[in-house]
């Protein structure tokens, strides 16, 4: 059976944990295809809210085979912590698995995080910190460390000497920072964490392509989203891997024919996360009222995030790059408030018009967009459960999002709860 690819069309945070979890009742498998300890994915069950940042959202089902795949870097320490904090809660993670290709974050890959950013000041980009750039660099320079470098400690070690000395030298030199000891990394990263790793490695190519054979259902997550992928994103203003759809061929190691539907998540409006354009970014009381109410905050961070009205512009984009089949629409229920609501149908510069981003990022800096103004419904949206239950007002707000990017809207959320959403006709 074909499997499913989830990924988010806008800027990330656009509920693609929430969304996973749901589709995942009917799954077999779910494979986190990339990224690493950035991007939180949150997941309210009852009374408990689950922030997953490495661990693929599917661990909360006991039927579920989760995957953290080649395509994801991975920081040993965090995942240890995070399966603890869910076992702690009463999640049996005795089913995780974690692709030996998948390469680690180090504490080198941290520090240089920290300090370039701090370096770059006012021009920086708004990382997490947490080492995931760098350790896609080291990934692409062919110098990394994979998680498969845990099962064998001497090959480990030879490979630490020898970036450990680069980066060492960039440290001293050119950030005055001290050196850091490789016996220190060493007696983390091949002690109790690779003691506990070890239990997770797999052949992960081989167990989903085994999947799939089977007819199994397999459902492939990204982190982040479109606009943050490096080569489709607003660059430089993106993350250091590839979310969009073709990135969970890459990171899962599945090919293009086995792959069925692409799902798209995005908010009722948008959202952003550090620097980078925003074209419809509301600096009003408008961009005030979408953070109180979204309850809008870095999951991992706590940053604020910039929030602005719904960019159809975008999302025609993100229909083609990642051919999807179908959108599922995240936090309808925080636009209640509204008299009425503008969605952005194009783009302006000077005498040109728009309707897909312009390619050159001068050009986007400086567009203007081009609203539509729809009525609000001022209704509470949190208790529906079928099409009937929303307001004609608030039916006719989707109905023209689904209009303006291409594709059918299927599924749309009024509630942060795990069954707070509402399904649209086929």
């Amino acid at each position: 059976m074909p499997a499913t690819v989830v990924v988010g069309t806008q800027w990330g945070d656009e509920g693609k944990g929430k969304l996973t979890d749901l589709l995942a009742r009917d799954m077999d498998m779910v494979v986190r295809y990339q990224g690493g300890h950035n991007a939180g994915h949150t997941v309210v069950v009852g009374d408990d809210t689950f922030a997953l940042q490495l661990v693929p959202s599917g661990i909360l089902y006991e039927h579920i085979v989760p995957v953290i795949g080649n395509g994801v870097v991975v920081d040993p320490v965090v995942l240890i912590e995070e399966l603890d904090t869910l076992e702690a809660k009463g999640v049996d993670t005795s089913r995780m698995a974690l692709s030996g290709n998948a390469h680690l974050v180090m504490p080198y890959h941290q520090e240089i995080d920290r300090v370039t950013e701090r370096y770059l000041g006012k021009n920086s980009l708004g990382t997490t910190k947490r080492g995931i750039g760098p350790a896609y660099a080291d990934k692409a320079a062919r110098v990394g460390l994979r998680v498969q470098d845990l099962l064998d400690p001497k090959i480990f070690r030879q490979k630490l000497d020898v970036v450990l000395k680069e980066k060492n030298a960039l440290l001293a030199k050119v950030y005055n920072r001290l050196p850091l000891d490789a016996d220190d990394i060493c007696d983390l990263y091949l002690g109790k964490l690779a003691d506990r790793v070890s239990a997770m490695v797999v052949d992960a190519v081989a167990l989903v392509h085994e999947a799939l054979d089977r007819g199994d259902h397999v459902l492939l997550e990204g982190a982040q989203a479109t606009f943050l992928d490096l080569d489709h994103g607003t660059y430089p203003f993106v993350t250091s891997s590839n979310p969009v759809a073709g990135g969970a061929c890459t990171g899962s190691g599945v090919g293009p024919r086995d792959i069925g539907e692409v799902i798209g998540i995005a908010k009722a409006y948008v959202t952003r996360v550090g620097s980078g354009p925003f074209p419809t970014e509301c600096h009003d009381e408008v961009g005030d009222i979408l953070v109180e109410r979204g309850h809008e905050y870095g999951t991992n961070t706590g940053r604020r995030r910039r929030c602005g009205w719904f960019d159809a512009v975008m999302a025609r984009q993100a229909v083609r790059l990642n051919s999807l089949t179908e959108v599922a629409l995240t936090k309808l229920d925080v636009l209640d408030t509204f008299a009425s609501l503008k969605v952005c149908v194009a783009y302006q510069a000077g005498s040109e018009r728009y309707v897909h981003p312009p390619y050159h990022q001068s050009v986007l800096h400086q567009v203007t967009p081009v609203y539509e103004e729809l009525p609000g419904w001022q209704e509470d949206l949190s208790g529906a459960t079928e099409l009937s239950d929303l307001p004609p007002a608030a039916r006719d707000y989707v109905a023209f999002l689904a209009e303006q990017i291409g594709v059918p809207i299927r599924l749309v959320g009024v509630g942060p709860g795990r069954d707070q959403f509402v399904r649209f006709a086929a």
